[in-house]
């Protein structure tokens, strides 16, 4: 593209922006094009990869991430529209020798099958909860309709949030979020 002064204009994917992103509790600085969405850059330049690629579309819910404690599919969030926000990935909510409670009822309960939707249906069950709107399973059903899982564990997921919710965990989440 040329600009009316006869100088080559870059071409708009050649332009970067600075981003600051908090993720996992650490700081992170970033020059990238406006369009690298939240997941490739967990994924691609951060070298995050539980957070899973599954449609691209904001269908599947296995993008999910916690934006300042709030679910969200990072396949359809911009990275330079959450700057100054505290994003959580599954790797930030436990470790194998300290897992979050959460992630301890899905073993507990045998909630996956093939695991490729676990990380986003752990990060979707601690952000409604934290929501505090699930008070039954129905309410869990409905909730986390978002993430689907084509394995079929949703029986083992509810039982897994059930045995959350009801601990003073939750409780402190929902808390915490208020």
């Amino acid at each position: 593209m040329q600009h009316e002064s006869g100088r080559i204009a870059p071409s708009p994917r050649s332009v970067s922006v600075p981003i600051k992103l908090t993720i996992n509790g650490e700081s992170h600085e970033f020059d990238l094009p406006p369009f690298v969405t939240l997941l490739d850059l967990l994924r691609n330049h951060l070298k995050l990869s539980g957070t899973k690629k599954g449609c691209d579309h904001g269908q599947c819910g296995a993008c999910t991430v916690l934006i300042d404690g709030v679910r969200m599919n990072s396949c359809l969030k911009l990275a330079v529209s959450v700057q100054n926000a505290e994003i959580t990935t599954i790797e930030g909510l436990g470790t194998p020798e300290n897992m979050h409670p959460m992630q301890k009822a899905f073993v507990e309960h045998d909630a996956y099958q093939c695991g490729y939707c676990t990380p986003g249906q752990i990060c979707s069950a601690v952000g409604m909860l934290m929501e505090g709107h699930a008070h039954s399973r129905e309410d869990i059903r409905e909730l986390m309709s978002g993430n689907l899982c084509r394995c079929g564990a949703y029986t083992n997921i509810a039982d897994a949030i059930e045995q959350v919710m009801g601990t003073d965990a939750a409780k402190v989440w929902k808390e915490a979020a208020e």
